[in-house]
């Protein structure tokens, strides 16, 4: 099936609402939208780049063969290289462009936003029930089977074909029924430590630094562990409409201009269009930091622009945006000693001082924020116990004591004064102890 026009509908309310056109542009690299007139009379801006104005919708301009965008937040109901695997191997479609891939995502893709054949009713690609948690060895088998190019059978296809593509990120991933309620399943994938076991030790310490984490349960397969975690952008059924970091800093950033993916960036975004009931906006970028600090203290690097989403709580609303709770949370244990994601002044340097350079976008006076890196720093402290007796091995204890009470983390945390910063901001520039001279 070639598919050079599709057509996107909002899946939010109690029923499907068709938005607008979606056509394949730029010589087959991206996808623009155009919304239909009832969308605009009666619809929400789905991002900010995307307001409620008669036009066609293009993708950025600067497009390569190896990094199609669909526009604004369409781009986050694509899936990602672990989905598009799953679509080359189960769907086998004979062209694989961003119009393909939105297609084949099907039903239960990230968000509330749903890509049908037809602008009248909504007819998407339609995917098996999804998998059991009983299912879940069976379920490890066939991603295996699909990570090794090993082919099917008929009853393996049909297990996979429920929640196989939807879902973003590299590693293998499905989703799965658990009482009722969808969670995303992550297997192991021949990491030389126990990836799922350790996630589930650092989410939840995370939790006791004041950080909301998606809910998360080990999963005990024949041969590895795997991980559960529960979706945080479907409530008692609900859809929520939910962009990435990437989609809401791109929105803001000025036509023209290269967007800065950072933690100071998606504060201020927050604080200008977060949720305005009581503190919230402020509270969400507040937390933001806390992330930020713990994410550098646990030497988790893969803090890219996909693993920070925003809840569209309430999408008619000025305030409307929404932290997401925090995923894909765990030691990178590469101590590479920066960051993905822009820290403050010395950029994606993986330190404290750097964290602190510009804490005034989260909402803090330096003194306020040194408070929260201390508290950070006090749990963290605390890592070794919570990961051994969450049931993380000696072995794999040993191997992330390399970096997270190695010289360049440890001595932050041990070295980190508060008093520095109970008056004026440092003027000096920050400098990383990753570089030495």
């Amino acid at each position: 099936m070639r598919l050079d026009d599709l057509y996107l509908w909002y899946l939010g309310g109690p029923t499907p609402r068709y938005v607008g056109a979606l056509k394949l542009v730029a010589a087959g690299k991206g996808v623009s939208l155009h919304y239909a007139g009832d969308w605009l009379a009666n619809g929400f801006a789905l991002s900010e780049d995307l307001p409620l104005v008669d036009n066609e919708f293009s993708p950025p301009g600067r497009l390569s063969a190896s990094a199609p965008r669909a526009v604004g937040a369409v781009d986050d109901a694509r899936p990602d290289r672990w989905g598009e695997k799953v679509i080359r191997f189960i769907d086998k479609p004979k062209r694989t462009s961003l119009m393909e891939l939105l297609y084949y995502a099907g039903d239960d893709r990230f968000g509330a936003l749903g890509v049908s054949t037809s602008p009248s009713a909504y007819l998407p690609r339609k995917g098996g029930p999804l998998p059991r948690l009983a299912q879940a060895q069976e379920l490890s088998e066939v991603v295996a089977k699909i990570e090794a190019g090993d082919a099917l059978t008929t009853f393996e296809a049909k297990i996979i074909a429920g929640g196989g593509s939807p879902l973003g990120g590299a590693k293998p991933k499905a989703l799965i029924d658990i009482d009722g309620e969808q969670w995303v399943i992550k297997f192991f994938n021949n990491e030389y430590v126990d990836a799922p076991l350790i996630e589930h030790a650092t989410m939840t310490l995370a939790a006791q630094a004041g950080i909301n984490v998606a809910q998360t349960q080990v999963i005990h397969l024949v041969a590895a562990n795997a991980l559960a975690i529960r979706r945080f952008d479907r409530i008692a059924g609900r859809r929520i409409h939910s962009i990435s970091a990437g989609t809401a800093i791109r929105a803001a950033t000025p036509s023209g201009a290269e967007p800065e993916m950072g933690y100071p960036q998606l504060a201020r975004i927050l604080r200008r269009i977060g949720v305005s009931q009581g503190d919230a906006h402020l509270a969400d970028a507040q937390e933001l930091f806390r992330r930020m600090v713990f994410n550098i203290l646990v030497d988790n690097t893969d803090d890219h622009e996909k693993n920070h989403a925003l809840l569209v709580v309430n999408p008619k609303a000025n305030g409307r945006l929404r932290l997401a709770p925090a995923y894909d949370v765990l030691p990178t244990n590469a101590g590479q000693g920066y960051q993905e994601f822009i820290c403050g002044a010395d950029g994606q340097a993986s330190t404290l001082a750097n964290a602190m350079s510009q804490c005034d976008a989260f909402g803090f006076q330096p003194a306020e924020a040194a408070i929260q890196v201390v508290e950070v720093i006090r749990v963290v402290n605390t890592w070794r116990a919570h990961f051994a007796a969450i049931g993380v091995s000696n072995n794999d204890l040993e191997s992330l004591a390399e970096r997270l009470d190695g010289d360049e983390l440890l001595n932050q945390r041990q070295t980190f004064d508060a008093g520095m910063y109970l008056g004026a901001p440092p003027k000096r520039r920050p400098t990383s102890p990753f570089h030495r001279t």
